[in-house]
């Protein structure tokens, strides 16, 4: 059996005081995909010496800015490989995408931990946003053939920002026109899950509409599930076939909240 769970933790640091290194710990996972983790690789290991996920294997990479982006990769074993580097403009250097490939008794596996862009229609923050979802075509593409022709298996985790559809946000008609519902966001993940690619929180959550992963620190959007779907684990087929569940952690209260997202823990036997 194999656990992963993906969080988008709105800060490390914040979500170590909040409670949420604790709560991951306790998850159960093999391995943890982290995104916006604001951090240095100095400032990421403190906090992690900090917890019960000290002795855990860690790959960062941590965005050019501080106190922006950031994924990584945590593993109960040693990784067999580690890329920060696929050769797409779009995709690297900006701490929004890293792999990482395990060795598992069904196979190489490869992780991914990708933070896509929030956007902003008609503004050169949708133009970033874009050459990202297009390097995403590119490399997952390139990851699902690598995949088939070692008799492997991969999984891109991560904070996608794109609710695919109207199942996947509360108000998507309040929503019509702005980033992270936008059509042609939204056909980046029709492309993907046409074929080659499941999408296990969709595939194992039900019809929807939910379950959410986001809601607004703000207003009472947490209390009344007015929340959006945007962070997911997208397997290869045929690791999708070993897939026995996908769990939104959304927190029992506001108070209990670490960060503005929840975790989706998938587990695969």
């Amino acid at each position: 059996m194999l656990t992963i769970v993906t969080a988008n933790v709105n800060g490390i640091r914040a979500a170590s005081r909040r409670g949420g290194l604790r709560w991951l710990a306790d998850s159960g996972a093999d391995v943890i995909c982290l995104q916006e983790v604001r951090a240095t690789h100095e400032q990421l290991h403190e906090a992690l010496a900090e917890s019960d996920l000290r002795d855990w294997h860690v790959a960062h990479a941590p965005a050019p800015q501080l106190g922006r982006a950031g994924v990584a990769v945590l593993t109960c074993e040693q990784p067999t490989a580690i890329r920060t580097d696929t050769g797409l403009a779009g995709l690297d250097g900006l701490g929004r995408w890293i792999e990482v490939d395990l060795a598992t008794e069904w196979g190489p596996l490869t992780v991914v931990s990708a933070y896509v862009h929030t956007g902003e229609a008609d503004t050169p923050k949708q133009v970033d946003k874009y050459a990202f979802l297009e390097g995403m075509d590119v490399r997952m593409e390139r990851l699902r053939k690598s995949a088939s022709r070692r008799k492997g298996h991969a999984v891109l985790c991560g904070d996608l920002n794109v609710a695919h559809h109207e199942v996947d946000i509360k108000n998507w008609k309040g929503n019509r026109g702005r980033a992270g519902f936008l059509e042609d966001e939204r056909a980046h993940l029709d492309s993907w899950l046409a074929k080659h690619w499941v999408d296990l929180g969709r595939a194992h959550g039900g019809p929807g509409p939910g379950p959410y992963t986001w809601w607004s620190w703000r207003g009472r959007g947490f209390d009344t599930d007015g929340g959006w779907r945007i962070d997911y684990a997208i397997a290869t087929t045929a690791l999708a076939a070993r897939c026995t569940g996908a769990v939104v952690g959304k927190a029992a209260s506001y108070a209990e909240r670490w960060s503005d997202h929840a975790p989706l823990s998938v587990t695969f036997a």
